[in-house]
């Protein structure tokens, strides 16, 4: 690591012991208390009587949230309008459930309740699609609020320092460690070592599965510690089952739910094969609006009963943010060729402003509701 990653790395962990210090210096004055939505709702998409992801997309001309040249938090990746996508109507929906209205997002509302908190998203590269979102939201609701802004391989911040609220990244595709050994790199199904990173968070937003089914170059590990048994390779939805239940366990013994509340983000789709929706298309290049109605023609991906018999058993409150129906809905969200990192067509990621705005915002309902 060089030295502007050390200066980096260090000042980004000034930055936790600071808010941590904030945190307890504020926790005496604050009247607000965040309702523990989560408590009563282990594993399970109700709020209030509302599934807030049962429903339909609607056509809202008060929609996006956010300008992207606006927001310096976007990675090229996403920051489709920059790299010439010409067509803005997928920027103009919003999901609406069939039982009630969500809220709309209040990002000084957002800022207050959370005022001397640390807000963590623990995963993949949809993490980072989300966390940058938000900090996006939050930012266009306070523009003139001071901020800083750090960016390393496995930790990122951003603090909006008035209100001593900082929204972390840990990039860990699969929960779960890798380890290099004599023998290679180890995907480890019964480690988390790096979990000591995610303590004394008050919000966390946990998401794997995409790396899961990676191989080849793409492929981050050499073989798979299960157990004693060492192998080259396993089923990847029992690997997925395995490594997912090791996280549910050092959520049951690490987490404090009644200080810090625990969402697991869902399954967010990809769209490379057209006759999912019925289409001739060969994937989601070209689409330019949602699929109409509330199901999609293929159904759930099979990586959604693993979260779901995960979820089943775990013993603390965990609330499943049920994203994946509604975004399956969203062939039309993705980068697709309007991507500046990646090259071919990126129908996993999703532009933003997009998609991930929702899902922001059915977290910012789900707790506030």
């Amino acid at each position: 690591m060089g030295s502007w990653g050390l200066k980096a790395l260090c000042f980004l962990w000034f930055q936790v012991v600071f808010i941590g210090f904030l945190r307890e210096a504020r926790a005496q004055q604050e009247q607000q208390h965040l309702y523990n939505v989560s408590r009563s709702l282990r594993g399970k998409k109700q709020t209030s009587g509302c599934n807030l992801f049962q429903g339909n997309w609607v056509v809202d001309s008060s929609y996006p949230l956010y300008d992207s040249s606006s927001c310096p938090f976007i990675d090229a990746e996403f920051d489709c309008i920059k790299y010439g996508r010409p067509d803005k109507q997928y920027l103009k929906y919003s999901w609406q459930p069939d039982a009630c209205n969500v809220p709309r997002f209040d990002g000084v509302d957002f800022l207050k309740r959370w005022r001397g908190k640390r807000v963590m998203f623990v995963g993949d590269s949809l993490s980072l699609n989300m966390w940058e979102s938000l900090s996006c939201m939050i930012q266009a609701s306070v523009p003139n609020s001071k901020t800083s802004f750090v960016r390393t391989g496995t930790l990122s911040s951003v603090v909006f320092e008035d209100y001593g609220v900082a929204l972390f990244l840990y990039r860990t595709p699969y929960l779960v460690d890798i380890v290099k050994q004599k023998d290679g790199r180890v995907l480890m199904l019964n480690s988390i070592q790096a979990g000591n990173a995610w303590r004394d968070m008050d919000l966390l937003v946990f998401n794997s599965w995409h790396w899961w089914t990676h191989t080849g170059s793409s492929q981050p590990w050499d073989y798979i510690q299960d157990g004693q048994n060492l192998v080259k390779d396993m089923d990847r939805l029992d690997a997925f089952y395995k490594g997912m239940t090791t996280w549910a366990r050092w959520v049951d013994d690490n987490v404090d739910t009644t200080k810090t509340e625990v969402f697991f983000q869902g399954i967010s789709p990809t769209h490379y094969q057209g006759k999912e929706w019925n289409s001739p298309k060969r994937n989601c290049l070209g689409e330019l609006q949602p699929l109409a109605g509330s199901t999609y023609p293929a159904g759930e991906p099979p990586a959604v009963s693993v979260v779901n018999r995960v979820l089943s058993m775990i013993k603390k409150p965990v609330y499943l943010l049920d994203i994946t129906t509604l975004s399956q809905l969203r062939k039309d969200a993705h980068p697709s060729t309007y991507s500046g990192e990646r090259s071919g067509t990126d129908c996993s990621h999703w532009c933003l402003p997009g998609l991930p705005d929702t899902w922001n915002q059915l977290l910012y309902a789900a707790l506030v509701m």
